[in-house]
């Protein structure tokens, strides 16, 4: 969906896949400092938006997700994962119960993808799910926003450590974009999410992708509950072994013009660029304080002291997910 906040002076469109909003409003550091300072809001009105409703919601969402959900208190904000029978990750959901619905985001496109999979557990349980994608729309405003949601502003609002998700009917955007601005476009967004080693399904995730590579074990997977699809994985993992591969920062060498793309090759520094391949670049984005940053996957066994290249830049790492 194209949101109408691109009409907004100095925006300047998304591509890939966050297609449909701003990239940017004209000035990419200042939108940053912004969202560190805890100012402004980021259109986040391409994701999908689903909601399920009906007595048992829950316990049902609890069979299928990695999340325990069964006795999740009314405003309390999760995130959880749906995986493959072998384990892999599939979706990745972020939500929260208002006390009569679940309201849940997820990356954009994903949302058909993801309902026909929960219509097709439905079964015998008192559940009805559907895509909301075209009647609401997700702003997120930073942590520290002042802001103050009038009553009857938002349809729910998902309160997390990195700020608040809200949920509103998407014919109020400009509405809200008036009354909360300055707009800041999602690059902004994305190189906080880097700078926090936050996972991105798509982004840091392939089709072999597991949840203990990208540090998800604890914040979207729980150990302790009963069973869901790829279970046994997630247990045979955490109880027996390591993971193949595992998520790193990248400080980025801040003298290259270019910024190494997502799939970059990385490698040993020692080898050069025809070494090796150790892994690959999963996001790259340039940060206000930080400079050229990135997150990466590659392979277990790869010293945590080793000196890296991604491409020809040097990159030097630091651990988000321990060997």
């Amino acid at each position: 969906m194209k949101s109408p906040l691109l009409s907004l002076p100095g925006a300047v469109p998304a591509e890939g896949p966050d297609e449909g909003v701003a990239a940017h409003y004209g000035d990419l550091f200042r939108e940053q400092r912004a969202l560190a300072d805890g100012t402004g809001f980021v259109d986040l009105s391409h994701r999908g938006v689903l909601t399920v409703t009906g007595d048992d919601r829950l316990s049902w969402l609890h069979l299928l997700i990695t999340q325990h959900v069964s006795e999740l208190p009314a405003g309390r904000a999760t995130e959880a994962l749906v995986l493959t029978a072998n384990g892999h990750i599939e979706h990745a959901l972020y939500l929260v119960d208002d006390g009569t619905t679940s309201w849940v985001h997820v990356e954009p496109g994903t949302q058909g993808a993801l309902l026909a999979y929960l219509e097709s557990m439905k079964f015998f349980y008192r559940v009805e799910a559907a895509d909301r994608t075209e009647e609401f729309a997700l702003v997120h405003l930073p942590a520290g926003s002042i802001v103050s949601l009038a009553e009857g502003e938002a349809a729910a609002v998902r309160e997390t450590p990195y700020g608040r998700d809200v949920f509103l009917e998407r014919g109020r955007l400009e509405e809200f974009a008036a009354a909360h601005g300055p707009a800041v476009g999602v690059l902004a967004h994305e190189a906080l999410r880097v700078e926090a080693h936050r996972p991105r399904l798509g982004f840091e995730t392939d089709h072999r992708t597991i949840p203990h590579e990208l540090g998800w074990i604890g914040t979207a997977v729980h150990l302790q509950k009963g069973c869901y699809r790829g279970q046994e994985t997630v247990a045979r993992v955490q109880n027996l072994g390591k993971p193949p591969r595992r998520l790193v920062f990248l400080h980025l060498d801040g003298s290259e013009v270019h910024l190494p793309g997502p799939g970059t090759p990385v490698r040993l520094a020692a080898d050069g660029p025809d070494g090796r391949k150790l892994g690959f670049v999963t996001t790259s984005a340039r940060h206000h304080e930080l400079g050229p940053i990135a997150l990466a996957l590659v392979k277990r066994n790869v010293p945590v002291d080793a000196e890296l290249i991604a491409e020809s830049t040097a990159a030097a790492q630091e651990v988000v997910v321990e060997p």
